[in-house]
């Protein structure tokens, strides 16, 4: 029978062992805390709270509990009955400005008139006493909008407190006051093409930085090391300087009496009738964020192309391969590394670029983002703003995914 070794303070080794590890990780996990904290509260909050806004109308139920209760029993056929009437003139009356404010501003999100008509009767509704019914008349009398069927069918799809239209109108659709989903209005349909447009945009500059990029990382790969220190000083350089201020040298370079087409003219290469229009479209929204992210494919690629032994070249050439097939078959399958990681990083920002759309790309360079931000600043419409960062979250979820299936999240190389 072996005797149970034991530590010099008399407690079995086992035991010592299992209380050693314990206190390794304990203080392990208060060395991250600091870090699993600020994640939480500057990444996961942010997003629980974009994604629960998407889908909350809560608010508009709480102002009008008793008017959406009896709402729900009117069969949308001609007018509500008095009742409906009765119950919102009490609660408008009874409600706070700001109650009302916030109220009517989602009520406008359905059908437009709503904030307006609602800041009115409030206004009316004081000379009016909350038992000097029936209210119908009297209220049709203060705005003859409370008499239109329209209105009071667009309550309909605030009932719930729970909704999925502001993602419908993400993508040009809503519901119909069935909560039937239909198309919106044709003068209405922006966001799918704004989408596409999204797509297409963040496509191409990823395309167009991996062209730019994988040429001048090799040469930072392979160039005598002073060669290779200038040419990364060259492409980490705008780094270092403020991007309004890149965007701004940028709309100097590209408008149509700037420093590019007087060259061309000046060189006869275009009349100067013939100046080409690269500003405020997507030419000039590709142009400028292709240059802005280049360096975000440049030193994924370069990490990368920095660990390919130049043996492996010198090898296929040496068994009879020529370049460009040793080239395709030994340099680039190498390189995959970089190319996904650099490409992934590229089109993830690009796809909710903001600021150089909206400075370069007049109307027809707007992306995503800049109706995010336009619905946050200007209409307050925070629910479709949510609704559509939310799309944008999914989008890159997915990326992920294919990402890690394709070429796996432990091979990504960014540096």
């Amino acid at each position: 029978m072996s005797s149970e070794i034991l530590t010099t303070d008399g407690i079995p080794l086992k035991q010592s062992l299992k209380k050693a590890e314990r206190k390794n990780k304990i203080r392990a996990l208060l060395l991250v805390s600091p870090l699993l904290l600020f994640i939480f509260f500057t990444f996961i909050v942010p997003i629980g709270s974009m994604l629960t806004r998407s889908t909350d109308d809560s608010y508009i139920n709480s102002v009008f509990p008793k008017t959406f209760k009896v709402y729900q029993k009117w069969d949308r056929q001609g007018l509500p009955p008095e009742e409906v009437y009765a119950a919102m003139f009490i609660e408008i009356k009874k409600a706070s400005g700001f109650e009302i404010g916030k109220a009517s501003t989602r009520m406008n999100y359905a059908k437009s008139g709503w904030k307006s008509m609602i800041k009115k009767s409030k206004r009316k509704f004081k000379k009016i006493g909350e038992d000097e019914g029936p209210f119908k008349d009297k209220m049709i009398e203060v705005d003859k909008k409370w008499g239109d069927a329209e209105f009071w069918l667009a309550l309909g799809v605030m009932v719930d407190p729970k909704t999925y239209e502001y993602y419908l109108n993400s993508v040009d659709k809503k519901y119909d006051s069935e909560k039937n989903i239909i198309d919106q209005p044709e003068n209405r349909q922006i966001y799918v093409k704004t989408w596409v447009k999204t797509f297409k945009v963040s496509i191409l500059v990823t395309l167009f930085c991996f062209m730019l990029g994988y040429t001048i990382s090799y040469l930072l790969a392979t160039l005598p090391l002073k060669y290779s220190n200038l040419l990364m000083i060259c492409v980490l350089l705008p780094l270092s300087t403020s991007l309004l201020v890149r965007i701004v040298v940028w709309m100097v370079i590209l408008q149509q009496k700037g420093v590019f087409n007087n060259l061309m003219v000046i060189s006869g290469l275009i009349a100067d009738e013939n100046r080409w229009q690269l500003m405020y479209n997507q030419t000039g929204t590709i142009i400028v964020m292709t240059q802005i992210l280049l360096p975000f494919m440049v030193l994924p690629l370069y990490s990368v192309m920095k660990t390919i032994s130049p043996n492996y070249m010198r090898a296929a050439l040496n068994l009879g391969a020529s370049p460009l097939h040793a080239f395709w078959r030994i340099y680039m399958p190498n390189s995959v590394p970089g190319i996904s990681a650099g490409g992934m990083l590229v089109f993830v920002i690009a796809i909710g670029y903001f600021i150089t759309p909206e400075l370069v790309g007049g109307k027809d360079g707007q992306m995503i983002g800049n109706w995010i931000g336009y619905h946050l600043k200007t209409t307050l419409n925070w629910g479709l703003s949510a609704a559509l960062g939310g799309i944008l979250l999914v989008v890159m979820t997915i990326l992920y995914w294919i990402y890690n299936k394709l070429v796996g999240i432990e091979n990504i190389k960014l540096g």
